[in-house]
């Protein structure tokens, strides 16, 4: 196994920069996730490590090794993609086997002229496919055609054709974005079990935040070709370092109002115009500097509650309770969502479907102000 870095890694087509001077490094074993909106950089950061794409500057090295002007096959890396890409005249058996005959095996010839080893070489190989076949159970499906196979069944193909060749490396681009929603969720568990199991360095690109919190051993938040932040999920939802990062981690999404900072005798006070909320004490350094300036405050839809419904760690008090007026309720199961309007300001909570609450009528609702967050209105960058 090995880990991957890159130094300063950029592409470029023509006045456009795809991937911004990325430095990362994943470490031996880690199982990392690339994540952001279309058209943010991850798949080309991807297609790059593979040797897919060439790089128009920076390094990329697998474990010590140098590998910019080293060509895909000799990289020692496996690559699954979105879209399966499965020879449909093959078997399974053959899929998996392919990559290991075009390496192990030579021409026709050589087979031949080294009967024995090429024997053993075949047997090998077999060994190795079948193993494999039973690990993602396949291996009733061996003799099959990938038109005979369902989504689920092809990715779990490709995953074992990739698995097969022990490389050093995983590259995943999107590889559950074609199942199901059902499925999808199955076939991420197996995928996490699987590298725990294997233990091969990961590098896993996605557009869905819930796959990348659930999947990630640390995660890398990209926007517009530049990393924002990389760290682990619970530090990237409770610690964002900026806007962009705080509003495309969880879901529903980070709840943002404009704000004024104000000192008042209980401390510092976020006035929003139709409510005020009391900024936590462990806050209140970093605020000193926005006394009377505009902030915007963050605040998550899973820590606003019913005040006829709350958690024993918080309590209703003038510093952090909104009178609201609900106006859709979107029922969940154990969960709803609510999304509410206090004069100019629109807010989102995910609160317990116990909460006694009801369309077009008011809703007090009380924030967890040990969970709100501040973010400077020109540079976006989180203030606390």
């Amino acid at each position: 196994m090995a880990g991957v870095t890159l130094r300063k890694l950029t592409k470029s087509f023509k006045e456009v920069v795809a991937v911004d001077s990325l430095d990362l490094e994943i470490r031996d074993r880690e199982f990392l996730v690339l994540v952001g909106p279309s058209g943010c950089g991850k798949s080309t950061a991807l297609r790059m490590i593979a040797g897919l794409e060439e790089s128009t500057s920076g390094d990329i090295l697998i474990g010590e090794r140098l590998v910019n002007d080293v060509s895909p096959k000799d990289r020692d890396i496996a690559m699954v993609f979105q879209n399966y890409a499965l020879y449909p005249h093959m078997s399974v058996y053959e899929n998996m086997a392919f990559g290991l005959k075009l390496r192990r095996l030579g021409g026709f010839f050589w087979q031949i002229t080294h009967g024995q080893e090429a024997a053993t070489r075949k047997r090998d190989i077999r060994e190795k496919v079948l193993r494999v076949a039973e690990m993602l159970d396949l291996k009733h499906l061996l003799e099959r055609k990938p038109k005979q196979l369902s989504g689920g069944q092809r990715q779990r193909v490709a995953l074992g054709r990739a698995i097969v060749r022990e490389p050093q490396v995983f590259l995943m681009d999107e590889p559950l974005s074609n199942l199901d929603a059902k499925l999808r969720v199955q076939t991420r568990a197996e995928l996490i079990k699987l590298h725990r199991r294997l233990g091969i360095t990961t590098i896993y690109v996605t557009h869905d935040q819930v796959e990348a919190m659930t999947m990630g051993d640390r995660i890398a938040v990209m926007k517009d070709g530049v990393l924002q932040q990389c760290d682990t999920p619970l530090n990237l939802y409770h610690h964002p370092v900026n806007r962009f990062v705080a509003g495309f981690i969880g879901s529903p999404s980070m709840n943002f109002v404009e704000a004024t900072v104000s000192r008042q005798p209980s401390g510092y006070v976020l006035d929003a115009g139709s409510f005020q909320v009391q900024a936590p004490a462990h806050a209140e350094a970093a605020l000193k500097a926005y006394e009377g300036k505009p902030v915007v405050f963050g605040v998550r839809p899973s820590d606003v509650y019913g005040s006829s419904y709350l958690p024993p760690n918080v309590k209703a008090m003038p510093g952090n309770t909104i009178t609201t007026l609900c106006e859709v309720v979107e029922p969940m199961g154990d969960r709803m969502h609510l999304y509410l309007a206090s004069g100019s300001h629109s807010l989102v909570a995910d609160m317990d479907a116990e909460t006694r609450v009801q369309e077009e009528q008011p809703l007090e609702v009380v924030l967890d102000t040990e969970r709100i967050h501040a973010f400077d209105p020109k540079t976006d960058q989180a203030i606390y």
